[in-house]
């Protein structure tokens, strides 16, 4: 006889994914097309297939995730301002640049609003400048203060509501395991919007996610990564 128990396929889910991420991280420096297709072959499979998949299950066996065409040009290796440490911080507000030196805010106790209502437990560790085509804009990074922690950034751009979820995109969930690694000596996180992936609500409102900032707003379209159309 075979019992299901959620919280049994929900660490399965979070081995998999993990797993997922562990190789796209061996692959990824050498080789990014490659592990980005791995990505994608992965978890369309894990999205069709596992039951803890977002995707509600009268929809799971003809899934097919969209996404943008690859852009090497957005994938980044960034250093993380410590929050509250570093001069030349942009401030909050999405269009924030180098430009526009400032003291960054200090870190304070706070969390990110969820989807569903309510806040979800962070901590604002620091920033990153990504450097895109339209100029520098910097994100938050966050870390996940309940829940499995974990290193979390989320974003908004210009794309979403149109062409993707309107409550933005992840590029890092670490309380899922999803992170493409970075060097802890010098400071950096590895950042590739090619990997941006839609957060479990955007296929089902009974999921609850966090939601991204107000400083995490961008003004740009990044259009790369997962996207609804």
């Amino acid at each position: 006889m075979t019992v299901s128990i959620d919280e049994l396929t929900l660490a399965d889910w979070r081995r998999r994914v993990a797993a997922l991420y562990a190789e796209v991280r061996r692959l990824i420096r050498a080789s990014p097309d490659e592990a980005l297709q791995l990505w994608r072959q992965e978890r369309d499979r894990l999205y069709r297939e596992h039951p803890q998949s977002p995707v509600p299950e009268a929809q799971r066996a003809t899934f097919q995730a969209l996404h943008f065409p690859p852009d090497p040009a957005l994938r980044f290796e960034a250093d993380v301002i410590p929050d509250g440490s570093a001069p030349g911080g942009g401030g909050e507000g999405a269009a924030a640049t180098s430009a526009t030196p400032a003291r960054l805010p200090a870190s304070a106790p706070a969390g990110l609003p969820a989807s569903t209502g309510g806040m979800v437990a962070t901590r604002r560790i620091g920033w990153v400048e990504i450097p895109f085509p339209e100029g520098s804009r910097r994100l938050a990074v966050h870390w996940m203060e309940g829940y499995a922690g974990g290193l979390f950034l989320p974003f908004r751009d210009a794309t979403n509501g149109t062409q993707t979820y309107g409550g933005g995109r992840y590029l890092l969930d670490g309380a899922k395991g999803a992170d493409l690694g970075g060097d802890p000596e010098r400071g950096t996180l590895l950042l590739d919007f090619n990997f941006a992936f839609q957060p479990s609500c955007a296929f089902d409102p009974r999921w609850s996610c966090p939601l991204a900032p107000v400083e995490n707003r961008l003004d740009v379209a990044v259009r790369a990564g997962e996207r609804l159309a």
